[in-house]
């Protein structure tokens, strides 16, 4: 009987396997490093914010927006949610790029928003304009706060720490979406405060539809609302029409390109 020889792993191809996992092995840990680095780096200076950014609510009644004239629709529900007035001053100062202060209720979105001339700066640059993977909260640059677009966007990581857009993923809760109170979104500028009922949570792969900032005819921006509207998985039936100024979050559901929306109208505003 033959015996059948083994084949040894020459030296050299150990060698190369060797340092080809030692290799992947020091990338991974200097990623994961950076990455906490990072993210403690967020935290940090969310925090200092968090103690310099004054912030006050109203409760003046301000310009009506498009209402509908159902009494029962919940557009008139949401008349009793206060303005979130920032003072802007120390924002400014630390960073000129500021725009504008958001804040979507039970989740940590309590956050100045900034904006550039371009839509990568702030994927890997934090508030205060140092390199972080983490990035920051921003408004697309197509957009102008100030006067605002069919479609107003602001972008966020979904970071695993629930940092910057890391706790938009509490909307797709059941816990979340129980509660009335949760649907309202308040953003406050150094020209207006403004109050926005959001009509659209959900999930989708990556795309540029949702992020259409103009439309040309109402028919297009009509198409657009529906679409939108079709795609919402949260127990609420929030009428939408052409008159209506939205605003779009989004941020990264997962590696794969998912992505998570919440849209809402412009309902309240008041200039400061």
């Amino acid at each position: 009987m033959k015996r059948i020889k083994r084949r040894r792993l020459r030296p050299w191809a150990f060698w190369v396997f060797f340092l080809l996992f030692l290799s992947i092995l020091i990338i991974t840990i200097t990623i994961l490093l950076s990455w906490q680095q990072d993210n403690k780096k967020t935290e940090k200076l969310t925090k200092e914010l968090e103690k310099i950014v004054k912030t006050t609510e109203k409760n003046n009644t301000g310009e009506l927006i498009n209402p509908p004239e159902e009494k029962t629709n919940d557009y008139w529900y949401y008349m009793s949610v206060p303005f979130l007035e920032v003072d802007f001053k120390e924002l400014l100062k630390r960073n000129p790029d500021t725009v504008a202060f958001l804040h979507v209720e039970n989740t940590n979105i309590n956050y100045p928003v900034v904006q550039k001339d371009n839509n990568n700066y702030y994927l890997n640059h934090a508030f205060d304009q140092s390199r972080n993977s983490a990035g920051w909260v921003f408004l697309d640059y197509r957009n102008d706060i100030n006067n605002l677009s069919d479609n107003t966007i602001i972008y966020g990581h979904g970071r695993l720490d629930n940092t910057v857009f890391g706790s938009l993923k509490k909307v797709l809760t059941n816990s979340w979406q129980q509660n009335k109170d949760n649907y309202v979104i308040q953003i406050s500028t150094p020209k207006e405060n403004m109050i926005f009922q959001i009509f659209s949570i959900y999930t989708i792969q990556e795309e540029s539809y949702y992020i259409t900032s103009t439309f040309y005819s109402e028919e297009q921006k009509q198409t657009w609302l529906d679409t939108m509207k079709t795609r919402n998985i949260a127990p609420i039936d929030t009428s939408v029409n052409t008159n209506d100024k939205i605003l779009t979050l989004s941020t990264c559901e997962n590696n794969e390109g998912g992505r998570i929306v919440v849209q809402a109208k412009l309902i309240r505003k008041e200039s400061r």
